[in-house]
């Protein structure tokens, strides 16, 4: 299983490839049409994310020790942002999702060719994620 540190590192040689942002916007639009659709009966308001512009839901569930993240949006751009956060922390156990924050978000430059929204959005999003994993972990 590779670590939070080889995927961030992944998806910055990813994005390096790309000077254009227009170009970078593409592939954060194909990574989110990649991905799988969550399933209906995860799209419920508990698994809505506050502080996000489009609709954002994030479904975890705890599986051998490892936390397992879906998720999905009704916004193109966001969906591939969550695909991004998905790579780097699903499959992964709590306390490396806590001890992990996600420096590949500066490291491409997405937080700033981001709307104050969609940034806002994106640290929602984050901040979920840690959430769930610390709750997974207290449980544990």
């Amino acid at each position: 299983m590779a670590t939070i540190k080889d995927l961030q590192e992944e998806i910055i040689a990813e994005f390096s490839d790309f000077d254009d942002w227009l170009d970078r916007y593409q592939l954060l639009i194909d990574l989110g049409s990649e991905q799988e659709p969550l399933p209906e009966e995860y799209k419920t308001d508990n698994n809505l994310i506050e502080g996000c512009q489009s609709r954002v839901w994030l479904q975890a569930d705890l599986i051998d020790g490892k936390v397992r993240f879906m998720a999905e949006s009704d916004a193109l751009i966001v969906k591939g942002i969550v695909a991004l956060l998905i790579k780097v922390y699903s499959g992964q156990t709590p306390d490396d999702i806590l001890a992990n924050e996600p420096y590949f978000v500066e490291a491409i430059g997405l937080k700033e060719h981001l709307s104050p929204t969609r940034s806002n959005g994106l640290v929602a999003m984050i901040k979920q994620m840690k959430l769930y994993a610390l709750a997974f972990k207290a449980r544990g």
